[in-house]
């Protein structure tokens, strides 16, 4: 009965350290709503925010909400995300950040009534690429993979089956800003739902091939 109590106790407690750990990050470009509950963060959007720097529109904006935390070395990082998209270019995902002038934007952009998997790399100038699916899920699961210089991205209607859509260049051995981000471009905001966000340490490859080689 001792053992059941201990076990029922630390599954509690584990649980409970999991809810908090959305607590433990910070704003940039705080919204003003939002809320942290069941280990998810829901927001309302801020209008007329955005990431995105000089190519193709001539402008820089460096305003949409993003709520981080710092991480070091290699690492995965994936999130649920389901939006009440409403205006052109409401997009929402996760971000990796090492300043103004360099980040990674990758989750669902919509565009004139279409259900876009998006990714903006930005370094000095942003670009932009984007995979139209054909019908618009409730939800979508959106991961990341940060391994020596570059930083893979995969999308999962069912958190089974990722598909890759991008590999996009990030300095490697730097300390980075990862996270959830939302934008309204073009419109009045809308309602942003983050769900079951974890970033898992990977073991450095470099240093796991030295390892190979000198056992």
């Amino acid at each position: 009965m001792k053992k059941l109590f201990f076990a029922v106790a630390l599954l509690l407690s584990l649980n409970e350290l999991k809810a908090q750990s959305l607590e433990k990050m910070q704003w940039f470009n705080e919204p003003e709503q939002w809320q942290i509950k069941n280990n998810s963060l829901v927001m309302q959007v801020t209008p007329n925010s955005d990431y995105w720097r000089i190519s193709h529109y001539g402008f820089t904006v460096d305003d949409a909400p993003f709520y981080y935390a710092t991480y070091g070395g290699e690492f995965e990082a994936k999130v649920k995300l389901t939006g009440a998209y409403k205006a052109r270019f409401d997009q929402m995902g996760l971000m990796i950040r090492t300043d103004h002038k360099n980040y990674i934007k990758t989750g669902v952009e919509f565009v004139d009534g279409k259900f876009n998997v998006s990714t903006v790399v930005t370094h000095e100038k942003s670009d932009w690429s984007v995979l139209t699916l054909e019908k618009v899920p409730p939800f979508i699961w959106i991961k990341v993979v940060r391994r020596l210089d570059a930083v893979e991205i995969f999308y999962s209607l069912d958190d089974k089956n990722y598909i890759m859509t991008r590999n996009a260049p990030l300095q490697d051995n730097a300390p980075v800003q990862v996270g959830l981000m939302a934008a309204s471009p073009d419109g009045n905001g809308f309602e942003a739902k983050f769900e079951n966000f974890k970033v898992k340490h990977l073991a450095d490859q470099r240093r796991l091939e030295w390892l190979k080689d000198h056992q």
